[in-house]
């Protein structure tokens, strides 16, 4: 489907073009939806798509974490996850593969002054080329020395045509589709179509979670759940949205109750959504999408002030791949953008930001004790951590260290996290009482899928 690219520098539009998908094979129309599906899980899930089957897109992406990095050990110390050849390893967190299919090509929107779009941290699988971000991001790992360090698409196509989904996959985009020969570029799209048809099937997005058993019933009570908000001053009673003040307000907390959430789900809900609160969804939004419930991010980018995190083993990488040592810094969306040939006018204002993620499945995990890692290179482990920085951050920022439940002075609170890796660029945080912290830690852990059946 071709999607309209809006290429603006420095605020002036330059160019307005529909961009379409270069060499596409359409699927065969006598097959399911499902037979596309069950090749890209298949595609998905096999090792021998690396350069010594050692590694599979599942590898990072594991179903049980909610499609991020499933090694606990990982988690809790670089975060980073070494690639197909031993002692290679990568510069970033694997984000999740939930819930991205929505995400439009790379694009910068005039009226927010803002760029949004792509994949990747930092936007690098933009989408113009194949006419669909998602699909372009399949593409990568496939091919990148320090992932599944495959020589050349050639070699996927032939490891392709040997796997045991062979046959499944000529039937679904038809016979002679793998094409080791004439067309190697195209099987390599297809393969990728593939894999970004199942990355968008309900089997990847269930919406199966307590929030969206909330979202239904609020739905039929007829009530507006982007809509709620917090019903007391700041550090009123019950974490400072309680009985007192609000009034009357129809969006208060408290008119939430009996639709599936408990009291304290619904007032970290209340903070999360609040402007005059958290304000998380300023960017995490709670807009629907094209499947009728929120995706828990406008896709956009922002740099919050994440600290370096010291054990990222790509500081310890050869030259070849980290020049600059533990002099590295990671400059996200800016750093693409200066990558890929843009002036300093346009990249500059955007060194240090990365990709807002969606917050699906921000818990997800088998057991308590497995540690995930948060933000693009893992520094948070726990969600508890990076609640409390977004609290923290807003502290600093305002200068109100000792004020709304903070409990200590700007001195004291000063070294409580690093200094930010990039300092420019950092976008302002919502101001919440440290009693909401929690509060909002529970709301989080409502959006792991699972927790029914639709």
């Amino acid at each position: 489907m071709s999607r309209t690219f809006r290429l603006v520098k420095v605020g002036i539009v330059l160019a307005m073009v529909v961009l379409l998908p270069v060499g596409v094979a359409p699927v065969v129309a006598n097959e399911e939806d499902d037979s596309l599906v069950a090749l890209g899980e298949a595609l998905f899930l096999d090792p021998a798509l690396s350069v010594n089957g050692k590694q599979s897109c599942a590898s990072c992406h594991a179903p049980e974490v909610g499609f991020t990095g499933p090694d606990s050990a990982v988690n809790a110390g670089g975060a980073v996850y070494q690639g197909a050849l031993e002692r290679r390893f990568g510069n970033r967190r694997p984000p999740t593969s939930t819930y991205a299919g929505q995400s439009p090509q790379l694009h910068y929107e005039l009226e927010l002054g803002e760029w949004a779009g792509g994949m990747f941290w930092d936007g690098r699988a933009t989408g113009h080329v194949l006419g669909d971000a998602l699909v372009e991001q399949a593409q990568g790992p496939f091919l990148n020395p320090l992932e599944q360090a495959l020589p050349n698409a050639r070699l996927l196509a032939v490891r392709v045509a040997n796997s045991d989904y062979a046959d499944l996959f000529e039937r679904v985009w038809r016979p002679g589709s793998i094409d080791v020969a004439n067309d190697v570029d195209g099987t390599f799209e297809r393969i990728a179509r593939s894999i970004a048809a199942y990355e968008e099937s309900p089997e990847v997005n269930p919406y199966s979670s307590k929030f969206d058993l909330f979202w239904d019933n609020a739905t039929a009570a007829g009530r507006d759940v982007t809509r709620i908000k917090s019903s007391g001053g700041m550090g009123g009673g019950m974490g400072g949205g309680g009985m007192g003040g609000g009034g009357m307000d129809p969006d208060r907390w408290q008119t939430y109750r009996g639709l599936g959430l408990t009291d304290t789900e619904l007032l970290g809900l209340a903070a999360f959504n609040d402007p005059n609160r958290a304000n998380c969804a300023a960017c995490h939004t709670l807009t629907p999408g094209e499947d009728g419930y929120p995706l828990l991010t406008n896709f956009g980018y922002h740099n919050i002030g994440v600290p370096k995190n010291p054990d990222n083993p790509f500081y310890d990488m050869p030259k070849a791949w980290n020049p600059d040592g533990t002099a590295w810094v990671d400059e996200g969306l800016g750093g693409y953008l200066r990558s890929a040939g843009y002036p300093a006018e346009v990249f500059g204002p955007e060194i240090g930001k990365f990709k807002v993620p969606t917050l699906r499945n921000v818990d997800l995990r088998p057991s308590e004790d497995v540690v995930k890692a948060y933000g693009h290179n893992g520094f948070f482990k726990s969600l508890d951590d990076i609640v409390l920085f977004y609290h923290w951050r807003a502290m600093m920022d305002s200068g109100m260290c000792g004020g709304m439940g903070g409990g200590m002075g700007c001195e004291g609170m000063a070294t409580m996290f690093p200094s930010p890796e990039v300092d420019q660029n950092r976008a302002a945080m919502g101001m919440f009482p440290r009693m909401d912290t929690g509060n909002i830690v529970a709301f989080l852990r409502t959006l792991s899928d699972g927790y029914f059946e639709r």
